[in-house]
């Protein structure tokens, strides 16, 4: 069992209230969740209303498949229409 995770930076711009930026979180953890089947949650910088910081995890028996799962993620990511992406980290 290989357990990977990514943590990400995400700026939203558009926030201007904590609501704001709940609602395009909570957008985004979904449909990762839905689209990746991965588990999603925001762990850091629950107060600022324009910087959200996730940490995504999947679990699989293949590293690979693992990797290109997780750059999918990033890709996706990098698309979001509101929320920028700023950095990320990655661990196997």
């Amino acid at each position: 069992m290989i357990v990977s995770s990514i943590r990400v930076r995400l700026l939203v711009r558009e926030a201007k209230s904590l609501k704001d930026k709940r609602r395009v979180v909570r957008s985004i953890k979904d449909r990762l969740r839905n689209a990746f089947n991965v588990s999603v949650a925001e762990i850091d910088s629950q107060d600022h209303r324009q910087l959200a910081v996730l940490g995504i995890a999947m679990v699989g028996s293949d590293s690979r498949e693992l990797t290109s799962a997780l750059d999918l993620i990033v890709d996706a990511l990098r698309g979001h229409p509101v929320a920028e992406l700023l950095d990320y980290q990655r661990e196997l």
